[in-house]
């Protein structure tokens, strides 16, 4: 266990890393050390070649990350100090998304605001039944600022990104469901189980052909569609010259013969 000040950072022997917002005492919100930590492990993640599946969770049974501390970060009204933060936690969340390997939002509690900005920008959200989550921005006088609002338009569409902005209420987790903001809803308390059973699975498979599917899937969302096409078949190559594809070839054929 690595104790980054107000995060945990716990790496197994498996390949998976979990990262725990660690201020249960305020629903893990994040003041500007807490962002600027998580800023910071974010960058040095991108310099891990052992790690396979990161998780996000949060400390407690209470939430996930209810978003940004609002007691300390009202001492910061003014539009420049809007802006530094808008940019620490932005680029950390593109950071986040960036990372070559699936990141999974384990969500075990509240997740608002800046929290459900921070799963948004997870590849995979594992949800507990008793979730609230929502991007309230519009309630306290704000847009998204830390690119929420381009993800949500991207998984569901602008209509429905439009509706739920200008709601702002704190949703249920049948109703995430239905809006196909969450992969899996789960029984209440076991978001992280779940998590880490899928982040093992995921780890078993092949490095390399994991990271190419994010890859591709990704250019899909960023590129020009004959791009994108260019990109996945760019990465087909290089894998089926690979070990583990000739290896899964050479089974079934062993197969065939007995």
């Amino acid at each position: 266990m690595h104790m980054i000040d107000k995060l945990d950072l716990h790496y197994h022997t498996d390949g998976v890393a979990v990262l725990t917002f660690n201020r249960p005492e305020t629903r893990n919100a994040l003041d500007l050390a807490a962002m600027r930590c998580f800023a910071e492990t974010v960058k040095a993640l991108h310099q891990r070649d052992d790690v396979r599946v990161l998780i996000l969770t949060g400390a407690g049974e209470e939430a996930f990350c209810s978003g940004g501390d609002l007691a300390e970060l009202s001492q910061y009204p003014a539009a420049a100090d809007g802006a530094a933060m808008s940019t620490l936690m932005g680029d950390a969340l593109l950071a986040l998304e960036r990372l070559p390997f699936p990141v999974i939002a384990a969500v075990n509690g509240y997740a608002l605001g800046g929290g459900s900005e921070i799963a948004l920008a997870c590849d995979l959200r594992i949800v507990d039944a008793k979730v609230r989550f929502g991007l309230i921005h519009v309630k306290l006088g704000l847009t998204p600022g830390w690119g929420a609002g381009q993800r949500l338009l991207r998984l569901v569409g602008y209509s429905q990104a439009l509706e739920i902005l200008l709601r702002g209420r704190a949703m249920h987790a049948h109703e995430l469901l239905q809006w196909r903001l969450v992969n899996r809803v789960v029984e209440a308390g076991t978001a992280l189980t779940y998590a880490l059973n899928l982040a093992q699975h995921i780890a078993e498979a092949s490095p390399e052909v994991v990271r190419s599917i994010k890859t591709l899937l990704q250019a899909g969302l960023n590129q020009p569609y004959t791009d994108a096409l260019h990109t996945e078949r760019e990465l087909f190559p290089a894998l089926w010259a690979a070990d583990p594809h000739l290896d899964a070839v050479a089974r079934f054929l062993r197969s065939r013969k007995q």
